[in-house]
Order: structure tokens, then sequence, then C-alpha cells
């Protein structure tokens, strides 16, 4: 990482052509950084395009040209089944900081949470905000996409390399196997039709909660 890049702030604006910073980014590096007047912050879109300006009384002042990162040439992706309770936006967060590309969220046959239109628009809105917090802190210029609620079926269209993570499976090698997609099941595990033909693979030989299968099975993929 940029020395410079993990030394400043960095925050999303909506438009990075002509970037206004929001207020509650404002009082936070104000407030809580205790940030001073001319102090150089990151100004990012979340999509690989950068620019840093410093920070002014009322304005940002001093912006600089915008900069832009490679493209993603190796997206890995991370699907899951969502549990009961704070559980999903804890999942998103650390899947943020550990560099997955695109979160799904997945509806299988023993899905507990099973989020309806309605329902699913007040958790999208939730688990957005999750990640801009958590791409802020880990210095992420291009955030993770969001996708779902899907179906199995619907993530196999989507990510045609798609594994499904399965106690007693092989693990891949150092290598991952050329594996760039795995699906975590619900707590009450696959059902046979749903393993039925699909690959699996192995994250060790515990039996992880699922939201500590997420991890794992992000922490595989994200070393590059």
């Amino acid at each position: 990482m940029d020395p410079g890049l993990r030394d400043r702030p960095l925050v999303y604006v909506d438009d990075l052509d002509h970037p206004v910073l929001p207020d509650r980014d404002r009082r936070h590096l104000q407030r809580v950084r205790r940030l001073d007047a001319g102090a150089p912050v990151t100004l990012a879109d979340g999509v690989g395009r950068l620019r840093v300006a410093r920070l002014g009384d009322a304005h940002l002042e001093d912006v600089g040209p915008i900069e832009h990162t490679a493209e993603i040439d190796d997206e890995v992706a991370i699907a899951f089944a969502p549990v009961k309770g704070d559980r999903p936006e804890w999942v998103v967060q650390k899947l943020t900081e550990l560099g997955v590309d695109r979160i799904v969220i997945l509806e299988t046959e023993r899905s507990v949470v099973r989020w309806d239109d309605v329902r699913w628009s007040k958790q999208e809105r939730k688990l957005l905000t999750t990640i801009r917090t958590a791409g802020a802190q880990s210095r992420r210029l291009r955030l993770p996409v969001l996708d779902g609620p899907w179906s199995l079926d619907e993530a196999r269209r989507h990510l045609p390399a798609l594994h499904l993570a399965e106690i007693g499976a092989p693990s891949p090698g150092r290598d991952r196997g050329g594996v760039r997609a795995i699906a975590i099941g619900p707590e009450g595990g696959w059902s046979p039709g749903e393993l039925d033909g699909s690959r699996v693979i192995g994250l060790g030989g515990s039996v992880l909660r699922a939201e500590t299968a997420c991890l794992a099975a992000a922490a595989l993929l994200t070393i590059r």
C-alpha cells in the first residue's frame, strides 16, 4: 500500500470530479480524528479513482488531479446465507476489510433468514453503509459489489466458478486451485440437492460457524 494512502484518512465522495465532503465525514475528521485545517485527505469514488485534497474550514482545498488504480483481473467473491441477528453486518464488514471484491447474499433451501423486498431494502442500506465504513478504515479504493438475495442457481449463473464450502471436502493448494468464488451455506448446511453435482471445497478439518467459514474462505481467496 502507498504509504501516503495508509497515513491519510480516506473519504468516499459521490462525485469525484466535483468533490464535496459530506457533513458526517467532516465532523468525524474534525471531532473524532481531530484533524486541523490543511490536513491532507484522500478522496475516492469506491470504483478505483482517487484524488488528494486538504481539509479546509468550510471547503476542500488544494484538490489534486484524479488518479486511476489498476483494474481487477482476478475478482474473488464470497456468497453466504445470512444468519440471525447482526452477524450479517459483521461478516460484510470483515469481508470488506479482507479485500473481497464481490459479496453475495444467498437464500438456500435451509436458510432461516429470508429477506423479502421490503426487508432487503432496509438491510441493503445497512450493509452498504457497513461496506463504506469498513472500506474507509482499511483504505480500499475499490469497494466490494453487494449482490442478492440470490438463489444458489442464480449465484452459479453469475459466478461460473462457484465452489460450495463443505466439511470434509479437499482444500485447495497454495495457488487456490483456480478457485475464485466460494459459497457458505446456512447453519443447517447444504441440502443433498444443492450438493448434487456441485464443486466443493474444504476450509480445514474443524466444523466452523457460518460467519467463521466466511472469513476462512475470504482469507484463502485474498492472499494474492
